[in-house]
Formats: C-alpha cells, sequence, structure tokens
C-alpha cells in the first residue's frame, strides 16, 4: 500500500478522503494547519512552506487538494494574484519538491471550471479547450499545465480530476443555502427553468481519488469526473426535497426575468448557476478505471439531508 501525503485534509473533501485511504490500507499524512496528529506535517501558510526532504521522505503519492477555492462574484483583476499564490505558485513547489524526493505519484485537484462556466449542445468532454472564465479557474488551469511542466522527464506522474459541483454531508456554500431554504419552507421562483447540471456525491470522488492513487491508467490523464445522472434545477430542488421529507415550493417565473432581478441584486453568477446548463461527459474515467458512482443522487442527497438535521440538532439554542 501507497504512503499519501493530502493536503487540505481537514477540508470538505479531505475530510472524508482521509478515513477512505485510511480503510483501503494506506499509510496517510494530513498536512494540517493546526493541532496535528501524530505522523501530521504542520504547514500553517502553504504558500510560505518550502516542503523538505525530510518531510516528503517515503511518499509514494500526494494528493494536493488544499486550495484557494471560488468566491462568488468576484472580479478577475481583484483577484487572480491571490488565487495564483495558492492554486499556482504553492501547488508549483510542491510539485517540484515531490520531483527531487521521488514520489511517484501527484493527485491534482482541479475544477470543472477550467473547461468553462456553462454546456450549451452537448457536455464538457476532456478533448475540449480549455475555456476558464473567472480567478478560479484560470488559476486551476496555469496549475495543471505547470504541474505537467514539473513532472516532464521525472518519475512521477500527474493525475488531474476536474470535478463539477460536488455536494454531501459538510458541504458548504450555495448548496448549504439551497439546503436550508428549502428545509425552511421557502417559495423559490425556479419552477420555469430548463437547464441540466452534472453533480458529484463527495463519496463518488473519494472513491474516484482513491483509484487515481495506484492505478496505471491514470498516470498522466485528465479525467471529468460527474455522478452521471444529471438534473435541473428544479428538478434537484424536489430530490433534495424528498431528501428532506419536505415539500417543493418552486414558483413559476420568467427565468429572463430572474437574470434581470439578480443583475440589479449583484448576484449575476448565482442566478447564472441556477439557470444555465452544466454537464460533463464522465465516459472516460469508468473506461479507463473501471469507475462507477457508488451512491446515485437519491442516495447522496439522503445521506447530505441527514448530516444536514444531525448538525442542525447539534446547533446551541437561543
Amino acid at each position: 500500500m501507497a504512503k499519501v501525503l493530502v493536503t487540505g485534509a481537514t477540508g470538505f473533501v479531505g475530510s472524508a478522503l482521509v478515513p477512505a485511504l485510511a480503510a483501503a490500507g494506506h499509510r496517510v499524512v494530513r498536512a494540517v494547519r493546526t493541532d496535528p496528529a501524530p505522523g501530521d506535517l504542520t504547514v500553517p501558510d502553504l504558500c510560505k512552506w518550502s516542503p523538505s526532504s525530510r518531510e516528503l521522505a517515503g511518499l509514494d503519492c500526494i494528493v494536493h487538494l488544499a486550495a484557494r477555492t471560488h468566491v462568488m462574484d468576484e472580479s478577475v483583476a481583484d483577484s487572480l494574484a491571490r488565487y495564483r499564490a495558492l492554486n499556482v505558485e504553492a501547488t508549483l513547489k510542491l510539485a517540484r519538491a515531490a520531483v527531487d524526493c521521488g514520489v511517484r505519484r501527484f493527485v491534482f485537484m482541479s475544477s470543472v471550471k477550467v473547461n468553462g462556466e456553462r454546456t450549451f449542445e452537448r457536455p464538457f468532454t476532456e478533448q475540449d479547450a480549455p475555456r476558464p472564465e473567472d480567478a478560479y479557474g484560470i488559476s486551476k488551469w496555469e496549475a495543471e499545465q505547470a504541474l505537467r511542466e514539473a513532472a516532464a522527464g521525472s518519475r512521477m506522474d500527474v493525475a488531474v480530476l476536474r470535478p463539477p459541483l460536488i455536494y454531501g454531508p459538510g458541504v458548504k456554500g450555495n448548496f448549504l443555502r439551497l439546503l436550508r431554504a428549502v428545509a425552511r419552507g421557502m417559495p423559490l421562483p425556479l419552477a420555469s427553468v430548463r437547464n441540466r447540471r452534472s453533480l458529484l456525491y463527495l463519496g463518488n470522488l473519494v472513491d474516484t481519488i482513491v483509484s487515481c492513487i495506484d492505478h496505471p491508467a491514470a498516470a498522466g490523464k485528465t479525467y471529468l469526473v460527474a455522478d452521471g445522472a444529471d438534473v435541473s434545477t428544479p428538478g434537484l430542488i424536489r430530490a433534495i426535497a424528498g431528501a428532506l421529507s419536505k415539500p417543493a415550493r418552486l414558483v413559476p417565473f420568467p427565468p429572463p426575468l430572474l437574470k434581470a432581478a439578480a443583475a440589479l441584486l449583484g448576484k449575476t453568477e448565482t442566478a447564472a448557476r441556477l439557470i444555465g446548463s452544466l454537464q460533463v461527459d464522465a465516459s472516460c474515467i469508468r473506461r479507463e478505471l473501471g469507475w462507477r458512482p457508488r451512491c446515485s443522487l437519491a442516495q447522496g442527497l439522503g445521506q447530505t439531508a441527514e448530516w444536514y438535521y444531525r448538525q442542525r440538532a447539534a446547533e446551541p439554542r437561543s
């Protein structure tokens, strides 16, 4: 079994990945900011970290999850340098150190935003030319290219994963806000939306990462990965409502008016995600790695709903 370093080990994906790797028999080293357990690496700031040969000694694989994540409605001009500092420069520094220390594989968590923000007539594939539009997507694409260059001619190979929206226990951001809105019975003016979006359940992503650690076919590859059951926004809301045992309070409203209202409120990007389509074709990773999603949308939403009710019950009463 492999000795695996996981950055971002205490985050949304990392917290689920670390126990899965241990259950698969791998030796896991977590890179954490604070409160290290025995065997962990304490890295308060990845941007300032210069990995030493002692810290990376004996590693077979690095799973690099740590990143400056997407911030809604943030302009490229104001934020690209900040995204590059962690997502590109710190990633490249770690990769170069990994090459020097003989690490065999570097698994990089990228994003479907490298491909673009929306699809129209067909899903994205790995063969499509990258067209990132925001600072986050640009930094992820630059990091992918930098990793390939750093690994060229070495014994280390790179495997890149580009997921769409990830959901599951511990989810934050817009998906958590949508869970709360449905749980509270808020009317949502999205019944008239006709779109298709790909999703990825956290447990299915974890299975993918575990496969990429030692599967020979993953060497040097970039994979789009998704559950495979694309859903419309109103369809997702109905599915969430069913998982929460709540009614779906969907109200008809013309999508062009939704876009106009969102623009007035400074929520253009949020509206684009709710109204537009973003589909990915994950057939390549299924074919080459034999990967299949373990959980369906209904199962994944069911586990997410259970987590939501548990964490809500644990909140202090005011």
